[in-house]
């Protein structure tokens, strides 16, 4: 990734996403705090150079790494996070779920009124996609995971991004026999959507 990335800054490589599926591990961002790792043993540990917390990935979760060239974009790294979201948001309405954005927390959530509210009589709500980038030469690298049918067991090994108040989910928790052929084609026919279609070659 950084790699390609050094290349892009370049003009030796095209923009590019790449798309995969990690065997069961977590990662840990720049902010990453270590009491928020309970489960140290349970799968391996990387340390990785995005922002951000702890983080799973696994099998049944679709990561998009993102190498795009926020520079030609507007050299605005808050306006291209806000571009991740919304394509995930895109995305998820493929499958009519309303995915949302909080204040303050990174991601994108989908309120659960089937559970229990709140302590504070608010909603439910669960995150159903996580987004953590790095810039280098105003290159993106690192990008954002979409839960599409991952075991949500795997999360319990740490407190995902820092909040514990709020739980996690994924498609076909949400009741919807959704495959990672589905997302994968929801997730390109929405890109275009997003961001500008003229920059991305590959």
């Amino acid at each position: 990734m950084e790699t390609r990335a050094t290349a892009i800054a370049a003009g030796e490589a095209d923009e590019c996403i790449w798309l995969l599926e990690h065997p069961p591990l977590y990662t840990a961002g720049t902010s990453a705090k270590p009491a928020d790792l309970t489960d140290p043993d349970r799968f391996d540990v990387h340390q990785t150079r995005r922002g951000g917390q702890y983080t799973y990935h696994g099998p049944g979760q679709r990561v998009a790494y993102t190498l795009l060239n926020v520079g030609a974009r507007g050299h605005d790294v808050r306006a291209f996070v806000q571009q991740l979201e919304a394509w995930v948001i895109a995305t998820l309405a493929e499958f009519n779920v309303r995915g949302e954005i909080r204040e303050g927390r990174v991601g994108v959530w989908v309120a659960r009124p089937e559970k229990p509210p709140q302590p504070n009589g608010a909603m439910a709500e669960d995150k159903i996609a996580a987004i953590g980038i790095r810039l280098r030469k105003w290159i993106s690298f690192h990008g954002l995971s979409i839960n599409v049918e991952p075991d949500l067991g795997h999360f319990d090994g740490i407190v995902p991004c820092g909040i514990a108040e709020h739980g996690v989910t994924s498609l076909v928790d949400l009741g919807l026999p959704v495959t990672m052929d589905d997302v994968d084609i929801a997730l390109r026919r929405t890109f275009d959507t997003v961001f500008a279609p003229t920059l991305l070659n590959n």
